[in-house]
Order: structure tokens, then sequence, then C-alpha cells
């Protein structure tokens, strides 16, 4: 029996990727709404707004890698071959590891989504 870390046997790390992707998502749309509609009154300008969320992007993705490192170490390194559908403790743990891998990827991937608009918009449409 492979014996997988105990500060890795949450569920917790299976919502990290999609809560920080959220909350990601939020941050930006919400942030961007503010500022295009008080723009005139905001003293700094929407490059400054843009380096902010790439800060707050990169934050982001490094909070998902870091729930994907823990998913890995769960899963076993990959060293177990899914699917894990067995009644045991060992393959629920593994199965929560993989599909929190995949949740992290899928979140990452989003989280960029999301960012690719920093990129290509110069600045409020009025």
């Amino acid at each position: 029996m492979r014996l997988i870390p105990k500060e890795v046997e949450t569920l917790w790390t299976l919502f990290t990727g999609p809560a920080v992707w959220a909350l990601h998502f939020l941050v930006c749309y919400v942030a961007a709404a503010v500022y295009c509609a008080k723009a005139s009154e905001i003293a700094f300008s929407f490059g400054m707004l843009r380096f902010t969320l790439s800060i707050v992007t990169v934050f982001a993705l490094l909070a998902i890698l870091g729930a994907a490192w823990l998913a890995w170490r769960q899963w076993g390194f990959g060293s177990g071959d899914p699917p894990h559908d067995e009644p045991t403790r060992e393959d629920r743990l593994l199965f929560q590891g993989f599909a929190t891998l995949l949740l992290s990827g899928l979140s990452f991937v989003a989280v960029i989504f999301v960012s690719v608009p920093l990129v290509f918009i110069e600045a409020c449409a009025r």
C-alpha cells in the first residue's frame, strides 16, 4: 500500500483551482468595469490597471500551480493509472488527487483566457 502524505489528504485542494479562478475573474472584470465607469474620476491610468491585474493574474496562476502540485503528490506523482474505482481509501484518495489535478489544469487555462483581454484592450470604449 502506497502511503499518501497526511498534509495533502484534504478535500479543500479540490476546490482551490476553481475558487482562485472565480476570484480572479471577479477581480479582473469588476476592476475593469469600475475603472471604465469612473475613468474621469480615477487618478491612475488604464496601463496601471493593466499592470495591477497582471500581478493579480500571476498570483492566481501561482496559487493554482500550488494546488496542482499538492494534487500531483496526492495522486502519487502519477504512479497510479486511472480509473481509481475500487472501494478502498487509497483509490478514493488517488481519484481525488487526479480530479484535483485536472481541475487545476482547467482553472489555469481559464485564468489565462480571462487575462487575454488585458493584452488587447487599449482603453475603455466610450
